[in-house]
């Protein structure tokens, strides 16, 4: 079994696979008569001929370690994760290998943090950790297969 180390999460280092939800250093405006920070369009949401949906995920929770046997990806829209409450939570991606998988990696994802995963982009299942956790959930929904699942050999991730 290989073993991978749980990385900080920046922009940068996320990059490849989508983008980082949480609010910039300074705003893009302010709106509501100066109440309200405004950090406009942190991601976009990739339809691919359908339309944008909102769900709420309830997930399980997991402890480290923990080990990766199944991944998905949604090839015709982007998938945004954004937790409802006010724990880290694991977010385990890896890049297209001709159509397989290639190397994961796995990033801590901070409290009040999201990602928006860009379409196509392989991901493990929901993970937070220690305690189950909500999520608010933006994808696509229409036409066209847009969910391929695989098993993988196990990866364990830790700390």
């Amino acid at each position: 079994m290989s073993t991978i180390r749980i990385e900080p999460l920046t922009a940068a280092a996320f990059a490849p696979f989508g983008e980082v939800l949480t609010p910039r250093a300074m705003p893009d405006r302010m709106i509501n008569a100066g109440r309200c920070e405004r950090h406009h369009a942190l991601a976009t949401v990739e339809r691919g001929g359908g339309e944008a949906i909102i769900s709420l995920f309830r997930s399980q929770a997991v402890s480290l370690p923990y080990d990766c046997t199944l991944l998905e990806r949604h090839p015709l829209g982007s998938q945004a994760f954004m937790p409802l409450g006010d724990q880290p939570w694991l977010s385990v991606v890896a890049p297209d290998d001709d159509g397989r998988p290639g190397a994961l990696r796995a990033f801590l994802v901070p409290a009040h943090t999201g990602v928006n995963l860009h379409a196509g982009t392989w991901h493990g299942v929901l993970t937070p950790l220690d305690q189950p956790a909500d999520f608010l959930v933006v994808d696509r929904e229409g036409p066209g297969t847009n969910l391929e699942e695989v098993t993988i050999p196990a990866v364990r991730i830790t700390a």
